[in-house]
């Protein structure tokens, strides 16, 4: 453990295989050709950042700073994974190598980032890493794995949110789908982080502290063959001061009526018994919480009414039940019949709020199919969404990138035949401008020594690499992005907030953006710039280091 000067104290990442060693070996062949070349204690900068959007969209959700800094802050090679290293380089490399890892960590390490469960565009250094380049360079493989995969799960998620619609509930069911132990545990952390409400993972509520949300499956519902199987009848009133001595006949008068409802006109005739068994069985081991799978044998003449009869049972006796989950079929026209039943039972029977019952809708569910059911027509309350959020079926990588931009405070630049792979040199300063709407115009880089923006003035904002592309902006609000969450064990840092207060922050953020960046078909690219001095540093850099061709 490592203890901060604030008093916080970090333990490790969650997963137990976030080590030194896990990294790509040339960052370890890299690390002795600087110790060799006496260049390993030189002071780098680097920027990790991504390129483009993932999922087609114009927004992406950062998320994965916090396992970084836990990383960063017990970053210490032990014995056995120095042998390894010896054992898996070259024997020409020599020993004072192996002497000078045993004494590596991060002491020496700042750490400037933009805050967890930020709304977050292409170019703009997510994390920006200074030090020895050798001790950096063996965290970009670790800082890039546990960030790629976290931004777009979290961003996968918070396009499900935007889709499904802010009054929604949105459950994570992905675990038994996701890509491993590892997968199913950072999906539930990073959909919830996105706007998700709850998991159905039991491991990532104790750890995290996610809501958890599931009842029962089709199987429990097949286990049963008719109502004899049930032995204890009996069951308590919510306030304990009566008891139903037979709940299984409390039921049976319950579907009667429902079957000869004058209101439901014959709707529902002869329904699945062994259904029915199931449901009032689960209801008496879980009274306060009855939701029931419904299309196990068929929705509307036998998942429905036995639902029914057994919640308008437990309402005898003060219980109030939680709902039904759809799982197939056509869920626009279920959840609406659905709907029109629990309406007419209200009425009829005189229940208040039946009508008002919660649906829950799964069976596969994306972006597509929510999007599908709202132009329908629907009258779901919960989605229930796994394979396609956590395994992220839509892309399966965000691409983010580690660049060296500065070292021994000499900006450094990567060039490339295609731009988009050009990167933005030396130490930089990121802010965020906002209009008179209050929405975020522009995000613009500036040069580390360069005045930051002020409210109020106006300031050319240029393309890093399209000259005809400029803008001049007069900002009503600057935000400074990047902020410090490591500057060695006793160095003054930003706390690492709890998962709850990220999401808020994701739910705020995405909340603020204009609605045509947000959309799902042909979203407005947001706007990503650099100061005037910065485009021309840029470019002079640029001429500078590419090579002139000559013509025979």
């Amino acid at each position: 453990m490592a203890t901060i000067s604030n008093g916080q104290v970090l333990a490790g990442p969650i997963n137990p295989m976030v080590t030194p060693l896990l990294t790509d070996l040339y960052q370890f062949t890299m690390a002795y050709a600087y110790w060799k070349a006496g260049k390993h204690n030189e002071r780098a900068v680097f920027d990790l950042y991504f390129r483009k959007n993932p999922f087609g969209g114009e927004y992406t959700v950062f998320a994965g700073l916090e396992e970084c800094i836990k990383f960063i802050a017990n970053f210490k090679l032990a014995d056995d994974e120095i042998d390894f290293v010896r054992q898996s380089l070259s024997s020409s490399c020599e020993e004072g190598f192996y002497k000078y890892l045993s004494g590596v960590d991060c002491s020496e390490v700042e750490v400037y980032a933009i805050q967890e469960g930020s709304v977050v565009f292409p170019k703009v250094p997510l994390v920006r890493v200074e030090g020895p380049i050798a001790v950096v360079q063996l965290l970009e493989t670790p800082f890039l794995n546990l960030i790629n995969y976290a931004s777009l799960v979290a961003t996968n998620a918070a396009r499900h949110r935007f889709v499904a619609g802010e009054s929604k509930m949105l459950l994570e069911f992905g675990l038994r789908r996701a890509q491993g132990p590892d997968g199913g545990i950072g999906a539930s952390r990073y959909c919830y982080m996105g706007g998700f409400h709850a998991t159905s993972n039991v491991a990532a509520g104790k750890i995290f502290g996610i809501p958890l949300r599931g009842t029962h499956s089709h199987a429990f519902v097949s286990s049963f063959m008719s109502p004899d199987e049930i032995i204890d009848k009996l069951l308590h009133s919510s306030d304990k001061r009566s008891t139903c001595e037979d709940f299984v006949s409390l039921v049976q008068t319950w579907l009667s009526k429902i079957q000869w409802s004058n209101s439901l006109n014959g709707t529902f005739g002869e329904t699945n018994h062994s259904e029915l068994a199931a449901f009032t069985s689960y209801a008496l081991a879980f009274p306060d919480n009855f939701l029931a799978l419904v299309d196990t044998y068929d929705v509307m003449r036998s998942g429905i009414p036995n639902f029914c009869a057994v919640a308008l049972a437990l309402n005898d006796l003060g219980y109030k039940a939680a709902g039904i989950r759809l799982d197939s079929g056509d869920l626009a026209y279920l959840s609406s019949e659905a709907r029109k039943i629990f309406r007419i039972i209200e009425k009829e029977f005189g229940v208040p709020g039946f009508g008002k019952t919660v649906i829950t809708a799964s069976n596969d569910l994306n972006e597509e199919t929510l999007d599908a059911l709202n132009k329908q027509g629907h009258e779901v309350d919960a989605f229930g969404i796994g394979t396609h959020v956590v395994t992220c079926y839509a892309q399966a990588a965000l691409g983010c990138v580690f660049k060296l931009v500065e070292i021994n405070n000499q900006p450094r630049i990567k060039l490339s035949e295609d731009v988009t792979k050009v990167s933005i040199p030396c130490k930089k300063q990121s802010y965020r401008l906002f209009g008179k709407e209050g929405y975020p115009l522009v995000d613009i880089m500036t040069g580390e020594n360069e005045p930051p923006p002020k409210v109020g003035e106006r300031i050319l904002c240029r393309h890093p690499f399209n000259e005809s592309k400029r803008a001049y902006v007069v900002p009503q609000r600057v935000e400074e992005l990047m902020k410090c969450f490591w500057h060695g064990p006793g160095g003054v840092r930003e706390d690492l907030p709890p998962l709850k207060d990220i999401r808020e922050r994701c739910i705020s953020q995405l909340g603020k953006m204009r609605p045509d960046h947000m959309r799902r078909l042909n979203p407005t690219p947001y706007k990503v710039s650099v100061s005037a001095k910065l485009y021309d540093f840029i470019h002079f850099l640029w001429l500078n280091e590419a090579p002139v061709g000559e013509l025979q």
